[in-house]
Protein backbone atom coordinates (compact mmCIF):
# COMPACT_ATOMS: atom_id res chain seq x y z
CA UNK A 1 0.00 0.00 0.00
CA UNK A 2 1.61 3.15 -0.95
CA UNK A 3 2.68 6.03 1.82
CA UNK A 4 0.39 9.15 2.13
CA UNK A 5 2.19 11.76 2.49
CA UNK A 6 1.57 14.59 5.57
CA UNK A 7 1.36 17.63 5.57
CA UNK A 8 0.75 17.63 9.19
CA UNK A 9 3.33 19.84 10.74
CA UNK A 10 5.45 20.99 7.85
CA UNK A 11 4.48 24.70 6.52
CA UNK A 12 2.77 24.55 3.11
CA UNK A 13 5.76 25.47 0.27
CA UNK A 14 5.33 28.84 -0.77
CA UNK A 15 6.01 29.40 -4.80
CA UNK A 16 9.70 30.79 -5.11
CA UNK A 17 9.89 34.27 -6.69
CA UNK A 18 11.60 33.87 -10.38
CA UNK A 19 15.77 34.84 -10.45
CA UNK A 20 16.34 37.00 -13.45
CA UNK A 21 19.82 37.65 -14.83
CA UNK A 22 20.69 41.01 -14.20
CA UNK A 23 22.43 44.19 -16.32
CA UNK A 24 25.93 44.79 -16.68
CA UNK A 25 24.89 48.18 -14.81
CA UNK A 26 23.62 46.49 -11.98
CA UNK A 27 26.76 44.58 -11.47
CA UNK A 28 28.64 48.15 -11.36
CA UNK A 29 26.33 49.71 -8.63
CA UNK A 30 25.96 46.41 -6.78
CA UNK A 31 29.51 46.12 -6.24
CA UNK A 32 30.20 50.13 -5.51
CA UNK A 33 27.24 49.60 -2.88
CA UNK A 34 28.84 46.03 -1.64
CA UNK A 35 32.16 47.92 -1.25
CA UNK A 36 29.78 51.03 0.98
CA UNK A 37 28.72 48.08 2.99
CA UNK A 38 31.49 46.11 3.57
CA UNK A 39 32.92 49.50 5.33
CA UNK A 40 29.91 49.75 7.72
CA UNK A 41 30.40 48.52 11.55
CA UNK A 42 29.86 44.79 12.30
CA UNK A 43 28.77 43.76 8.52
CA UNK A 44 29.78 40.76 7.04
CA UNK A 45 28.93 39.48 3.80
CA UNK A 46 28.27 35.48 1.87
CA UNK A 47 27.51 34.62 -1.29
CA UNK A 48 23.56 33.32 -1.29
CA UNK A 49 22.12 32.28 -4.78
CA UNK A 50 23.30 34.46 -7.01
CA UNK A 51 23.17 37.49 -4.26
CA UNK A 52 25.74 38.55 -2.03
CA UNK A 53 23.77 38.75 1.62
CA UNK A 54 24.79 41.17 4.08
CA UNK A 55 25.10 41.22 8.18
CA UNK A 56 24.54 43.40 10.91
CA UNK A 57 26.13 40.93 13.42
CA UNK A 58 24.17 37.49 12.91
CA UNK A 59 21.10 39.75 10.99
CA UNK A 60 20.92 39.44 7.50
CA UNK A 61 19.61 43.24 6.28
CA UNK A 62 20.20 43.27 2.83
CA UNK A 63 20.74 41.28 -0.53
CA UNK A 64 22.90 42.90 -3.61
CA UNK A 65 22.68 40.61 -6.84
CA UNK A 66 25.78 39.30 -8.45
CA UNK A 67 24.54 37.27 -11.14
CA UNK A 68 20.44 37.35 -10.41
CA UNK A 69 17.99 39.63 -9.56
CA UNK A 70 14.72 39.56 -7.98
CA UNK A 71 11.68 41.18 -9.62
CA UNK A 72 13.72 42.90 -12.46
CA UNK A 73 17.13 42.49 -13.40
CA UNK A 74 17.99 45.75 -11.68
CA UNK A 75 16.68 45.48 -8.28
CA UNK A 76 18.60 44.98 -4.76
CA UNK A 77 16.74 43.50 -1.62
CA UNK A 78 16.78 44.98 1.80
CA UNK A 79 15.37 43.67 5.22
CA UNK A 80 13.18 45.05 7.92
CA UNK A 81 10.53 43.25 9.89
CA UNK A 82 8.54 45.43 11.02
CA UNK A 83 8.53 48.07 8.52
CA UNK A 84 7.75 51.23 10.73
CA UNK A 85 4.43 52.90 9.65
CA UNK A 86 6.28 56.39 8.65
CA UNK A 87 8.79 54.09 6.54
CA UNK A 88 5.80 52.11 4.65
CA UNK A 89 4.00 54.93 4.38
CA UNK A 90 7.49 56.34 2.50
CA UNK A 91 8.07 53.16 0.61
CA UNK A 92 4.65 53.05 -0.64
CA UNK A 93 5.28 56.04 -2.42
CA UNK A 94 8.86 54.81 -4.01
CA UNK A 95 7.49 53.45 -7.43
CA UNK A 96 11.39 52.02 -7.24
CA UNK A 97 9.75 49.96 -4.31
CA UNK A 98 7.85 46.78 -4.20
CA UNK A 99 5.78 46.86 -1.38
CA UNK A 100 2.67 44.99 -2.97
CA UNK A 101 5.12 41.97 -3.87
CA UNK A 102 7.09 41.04 -1.13
CA UNK A 103 9.11 38.31 -1.08
CA UNK A 104 7.89 35.18 0.05
CA UNK A 105 8.55 34.15 4.19
CA UNK A 106 10.07 37.72 5.62
CA UNK A 107 9.72 41.27 5.42
CA UNK A 108 11.67 41.82 2.01
CA UNK A 109 11.40 44.63 -0.15
CA UNK A 110 12.77 45.05 -3.72
CA UNK A 111 14.67 48.42 -4.63
CA UNK A 112 14.79 49.55 -8.60
CA UNK A 113 17.81 51.19 -9.40
CA UNK A 114 17.07 53.23 -12.86
CA UNK A 115 20.42 55.43 -12.56
CA UNK A 116 23.71 56.38 -10.83
CA UNK A 117 20.62 58.99 -9.50
CA UNK A 118 18.79 56.25 -7.60
CA UNK A 119 21.73 55.11 -5.26
CA UNK A 120 21.85 57.29 -3.13
CA UNK A 121 18.15 56.58 -2.14
CA UNK A 122 19.10 52.70 -1.93
CA UNK A 123 21.93 53.56 0.40
CA UNK A 124 19.34 55.31 2.55
CA UNK A 125 16.89 52.21 2.08
CA UNK A 126 19.60 50.06 3.17
CA UNK A 127 20.68 51.95 5.87
CA UNK A 128 17.43 52.00 7.44
CA UNK A 129 17.42 48.36 7.15
CA UNK A 130 21.08 48.48 9.02
CA UNK A 131 19.97 50.38 11.80
CA UNK A 132 17.28 48.08 11.79
CA UNK A 133 19.04 45.12 12.31
CA UNK A 134 19.92 44.92 15.97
Amino acid sequence: MPKKSSTKGKRPKRPRPKLLPISEEMKVWSALLGQELNGWPHVTSRPMFGFLGFYRRKRIFAALPVTRGVNTPDSLMFRMQPMPPDLLARAQKDPRIDTERQLPGAKWFSFEIHSTADLREALWWLNQAYERAT
